[in-house]
């Protein structure tokens, strides 16, 4: 069997890693071979996860961080890179949505979207990159942005606005770090099917947004696998500021 996603060896961080995405994302990088810090705001939201990937031989360690806290950041690493090493890969997961119409989207709400999604993602990313650079040893930042980063919906104006940024982020953080040996990516998901958002896709505004996609269908959190362990791993050494869409053709058809 090839080797060629193998990530043993690697201690990997994944942010949101309490539920959707984020915990799928933790359990395929450790059954890919990585140690895996694993962080979410409250700490015993992650116990379970942790408990399953020790009883699967694996390396993890329940982190709490808030990524709209440089302070928390900082205190997360330190907390992952005591249980399992220096961090190697990082994941930008962590990111929320609020729907409301833009006419009547409140200061407040616009900024803890745009902050989670957008500053956190930076802060989080800076953070891995300056202690990557302190050790003189390079690493993974794998950005999780979206497809509404390239093309909109309505009512989540900020969360667009915020998945733009992220992606012109990555580019810009894939320049400036490359000469460090950092690579930095992003993965775009279209509609995934998760528990958080099953009950949607069953209603009729859900239906009407399944019938726009090319493939007629829901993505399943596994097929973003591929994505993720390419960015990852050695299979996509020669990759930075890339932007891996995994979507069934959504964007492809709105242009």
């Amino acid at each position: 069997m090839s080797k060629i996603f193998d990530l043993s060896g690697k201690v990997a961080l994944v942010t949101g890693a309490s539920s959707g995405l984020g915990l799928h994302f933790a359990r395929t990088l450790a059954a890919h071979g990585a140690a895996v810090g694993v962080t979410a705001r409250r700490r015993e939201r992650l116990e379970s996860l942790v408990g399953e990937l020790h009883g699967a031989g694996r390396k993890a360690a329940a982190v709490a961080m808030d990524v709209m806290s440089s302070e928390s950041i900082r205190a997360g690493y330190d907390a992952a890179e005591a249980a399992l090493g220096p961090i190697d890969i990082v994941v930008n997961n962590a990111g929320i949505s609020i729907v409301k119409p833009a006419l009547e989207m409140p200061e407040a709400d616009w900024d803890e979207v745009v902050n989670t999604n957008l500053r956190g993602a930076w802060l989080v990313a800076q953070t891995a990159a300056q202690r990557m650079v302190a050790a003189k040893r390079g690493g993974r930042i794998v950005n999780i942005a979206s497809i509404l980063g390239l093309r909109t919906i309505g009512q989540v104006a900020p969360y667009n606005a915020a998945k733009a940024g992220l992606l012109h982020l990555t580019r810009a953080l894939a320049m400036d770090w490359a000469r460090y040996g950092i690579q930095v990516n992003a993965i775009s998901p279209g509609y995934i099917e998760t528990e958080m958002n099953q009950a949607f896709w069953q209603t009729a505004a859900g239906k009407r947004l399944i019938d726009r996609v090319p493939q007629r269908r829901l993505g399943k959190p596994a097929e973003l696998d591929g994505a993720l362990l390419l960015l990852a791993s050695d299979a996509g050494a020669f990759m930075t500021g890339a932007n891996i869409v995994v979507d069934g053709g959504h964007t492809v058809n709105s242009l």
